[in-house]
């Protein structure tokens, strides 16, 4: 009933690099514009569509609504690359390539390099070998993918070996402790070693605050979101945020 009376909405967090202020994207963030309740978060309505057969439709529409958003935004002057949130069972559905070719398709002032897919760790464990194939498949085609919460599953070398996606996000737990917990800082420390070991991209969730933008750059982590550069916002906002951002002099 949400999707079909255009309840559901997508805010936008961005994300920078931390040394030099460029806007590198933003984060599409699905929020729920209740009737009765108001807005609400993700994480007060998606365990209810998580492992249903309606958390396909709803991947398809957040692609879709993102992919839109896109143009929108293209028409207006400003090119951005927007990453979605895609459960390991969506991926793995039959036909989402095919989806993904037919979404893109639809826009096709949109560059598919503009689209990444965020996949969560800890859903791709549990078939690896498929998941491989289908980030391969989707990179192909120039989207980007990256592995979501890096660091709260079950990780090993060998799976950031056979999950060759562009880029690790670190998970918000651990870059939030890191300034009072030495494991928690070691754990991020340990996380961008990788990274740099298998010639990835790393981006930190969870910045809240302006020293955890200077402990990251003195770790070697550039790129990073969180509420110290911005909360997500409705899309219409993104372009005035953009236009105002500028770098924190303690990062500069």
């Amino acid at each position: 009933q949400a999707l079909t009376q255009n309840e559901l909405l997508l805010y936008y967090q961005p994300k920078v690099n931390l040394r030099t202020g460029v806007v590198v994207g933003a984060e599409a963030l699905l929020r729920w514009q209740h009737p009765e309740l108001g807005l609400r978060a993700p994480g007060q309505f998606l365990q209810l569509v998580t492992g249903q057969p309606f958390d396909l439709a709803l991947g398809e529409w957040v692609i879709e609504t993102a992919l839109s958003q896109l143009s929108t935004w293209l028409n207006q002057g400003m090119r951005l690359e927007v990453s979605v949130n895609i459960s390991a069972d969506h991926l793995l559905a039959e036909g989402f390539v095919a989806m993904l070719t037919s979404a893109l398709a639809r826009h096709p002032d949109v560059a598919p390099q503009q689209l990444e897919l965020e996949i969560l760790e800890t859903g791709a464990l549990n078939s690896m070998a498929q998941v491989s194939l289908l980030i391969a498949d989707v990179q192909h085609m120039g989207v980007a993918c990256s592995l979501d919460d890096f660091g709260t599953g079950f990780s090993s070398l060998t799976f950031l070996k056979q999950l060759g996606a562009q880029t690790i996000k670190i998970d918000q737990s651990f870059v939030r402790g890191m300034l009072d917990d030495g494991e928690h800082a070691s754990i991020v420390h340990s996380v961008l070693g990788l990274a740099r070991s298998f010639d990835r991209h790393t981006l930190a969730e969870g910045v809240e605050t302006l020293a955890h933008g200077q402990m990251l750059l003195e770790l070697g982590c550039e790129l990073a979101q969180g509420y110290a550069i911005a909360r997500p916002m409705p899309a219409a906002h993104v372009p005035d945020w953009t236009d105002q951002w500028r770098l924190p002099g303690e990062w500069a």
